[in-house]
């Protein structure tokens, strides 16, 4: 699975508090997983929100598109432009002290929309579909984000990789990335994955050949702290669709991108 443990149903998605209120243009609102004995958000009206939010269209071929002027891609250009500003700043002021620049991008709906397989798995995981969704290497652009990654590239920034796909998925994602026109370092030496028969001994406190026990959140700032301690980066901006992409440190600052389709823990 691309980002374990997901919580992928419809239904444990109304349960999300917060989830909702994406389509008032508030892409950074909390996710919690908190019970309550308040009744949940109705499943059906979830859906309708969701579509209108993404404003969900499907094209002459049958596949679910996000539409360019959808509050959702207006929370993403605001959230991109800010960033934008940010790493211009942050670039400068590194280079000038001598650093060595990065930021870090998360795949999976942060630089590839996954809302056509969410639409048509009525927002239900499955490990087989979702293989079989992302050998296809045919997803789009999260909007805006090949423009980002190119951004950062021009500012004299790093660009790397931090995502939870597997490593048998790395040649569909590199053609998947070279398609939408984020085509810079694709390489295994910025593209980390998750290689649970061969992990890396940056991540031995969680991970061995035997057994990978590792959160998302120990992979994820795990990989961050490697970028920075042994490959002598500093990280001046980390990208994610879940918190879980960006907790746990090793990041100057954190930039949340909305996905209310599911949570990652």
């Amino acid at each position: 699975m691309h980002k374990p443990p997901r919580f992928a149903t419809i239904a444990v998605a109304c349960a999300v508090a917060g989830v909702a209120l994406y389509g008032t243009g508030a892409a950074t609102a909390g996710q919690s997983t908190a019970n309550s004995t308040h009744e949940p958000h109705n499943i059906g009206l979830l859906v309708q929100e969701i579509d209108t939010y993404y404003g969900t269209t499907a094209d002459s071929a049958g596949v679910y598109q996000a539409s360019a002027t959808s509050p959702y891609a207006k929370d993403l250009a605001r959230i991109e432009a800010g960033a934008k500003k940010d790493i211009d700043k942050a670039a400068r002021k590194a280079l000038h002290k001598g650093k060595k620049p990065a930021v870090v991008f998360d795949i999976d709906d942060t630089l590839l929309l996954s809302l056509d397989y969410e639409k048509k798995t009525n927002y239900t995981y499955n490990s087989a579909t979702w293989a079989e969704y992302v050998a296809k290497a045919d997803r789009p652009a999260v909007f805006g984000t090949p423009e980002l990654v190119a951004y950062a590239k021009a500012k004299g920034v790093e660009v790397f990789y931090n995502s939870g796909l597997k490593e048998s998925q790395r040649a569909a994602a590199v053609a998947n990335l070279k398609k939408v026109g984020a085509d810079i370092n694709l390489d295994a030496a910025h593209m980390f994955l998750k290689d649970a028969a061969n992990p890396p001994a940056y991540l031995s406190a969680c991970a061995t050949a035997a057994a990978w026990t590792c959160t998302t959140v120990q992979y994820k700032s795990g990989t961050r702290k490697h970028i920075e301690k042994d490959l002598g980066y500093e990280v001046i901006a980390n990208f994610g669709d879940q918190y879980s992409d960006l907790d746990g440190g090793y990041a100057d600052k954190t930039y949340k991108f909305p996905n209310p389709t599911y949570f990652v823990s």
